[in-house]
C-alpha cells in the first residue's frame, strides 16, 4: 500500500507558484494498476519521484508498506564510468538479488548487445532507459513506478516491455504514469487525473480517458 497524507509540492513559476500537489491524500493498494493522466507540465512525473522517495513532499508525508521500485526507466542513480553490466551487479547487492539472474535478464532483455560491457557514459539515453527497465523489472517489488518506459525502442521492444508489466501484475501493484491511453486501457484497473495539484480518481478506466481527452481538447 502506498498512501499520501497531505502532500503538498509546487514550484516557482515566474511571478507565480506551479502546484503540482495541493494537499493530496489518496491510497493505491497492492496488485491495483493505476495510471495517472493529466496534460504536460501537470506534475506527474515529480508526483511519481515523491512517491520514489526522490523529491521530498514540503508539506505531509507519503507512507508506504512493502517495497516500492525506482521510476522505472529512471536511471540517474546509475555510475557513468561503470559498464551497464557493473551498474546492475551493484543494484544486485543493494537489493539482495541474485546477481548472475540479474545480469543474464536484463542482458538479454536490454538487448544492448556489447554495449553492455561498456561505459554508461557511450550509451545513448534510449540505451540508458532499456538498460534501467530491464533492471526494474529484474528485481521483483510490490509496487511498481513506471513513467513513459514503453515509449523507449521500436514497436518489437514495446509489445516485449508491456508483456512483461502484465506478468508483473499477477503479484504486484503499478502506478504508470504515459501519454499512451491505449496502455492505460490495456493494463489499469483505476485512472486519476492530475490538474492543478488535485487528483480525480476514476474506477471506470474507459470514462477517466474520455475525461482527460475532453479535457485536452481531443
Amino acid at each position: 500500500m502506498i498512501r499520501l497524507e497531505n502532500v503538498t509540492m509546487s514550484f516557482p513559476a515566474g511571478s507565480e507558484r506551479k502546484m503540482v500537489a495541493d494537499d493530496l491524500s489518496i491510497e493505491f493498494h497492492e496488485r491495483k494498476c493505476v495510471g495517472i493522466l493529466g496534460r504536460n507540465g501537470a506534475g506527474k512525473s515529480t508526483l511519481l519521484r515523491m512517491i520514489a522517495g526522490i523529491i521530498p513532499p514540503q508539506r505531509g508525508k507519503i507512507v508506504i508498506e512493502g517495497s516500492v521500485s525506482w521510476p522505472v526507466g529512471f536511471a540517474g542513480s546509475f555510475h557513468p564510468d561503470l559498464t551497464g553490466a557493473q551498474n546492475v551487479r551493484f543494484l544486485a547487492r543493494v537489493y539482495g538479488v541474485d546477481t548472475k539472474q540479474l545480469i543474464d535478464f536484463v542482458n538479454d532483455f536490454s538487448e544492448l548487445g556489447a554495449h553492455f560491457h561498456q561505459p554508461l557514459r557511450s550509451y545513448s539515453s534510449g540505451m540508458r532507459a532499456r538498460l534501467a527497465f530491464g533492471a526494474s523489472m529484474g528485481i521483483r517489488f510490490d509496487h511498481y513506478l513506471f513513467d513513459e518506459v514503453t515509449s523507449v525502442g521500436d514497436a518489437g521492444f514495446r509489445s516485449k516491455s508491456e508483456a512483461v508489466i502484465r506478468s508483473r501484475l499477477d503479484h504486484s501493484g503499478a502506478i504508470i504514469v504515459t501519454h499512451s491511453m491505449g496502455l492505460v486501457s490495456n493494463l489499469c484497473d483505476a485512472a486519476v487525473i492530475l490538474e492543478n495539484g488535485k487528483l480525480m480518481w476514476f474506477n471506470d478506466v474507459e470514462r477517466a480517458i474520455r475525461r482527460h481527452r475532453v479535457m485536452m481538447g481531443t
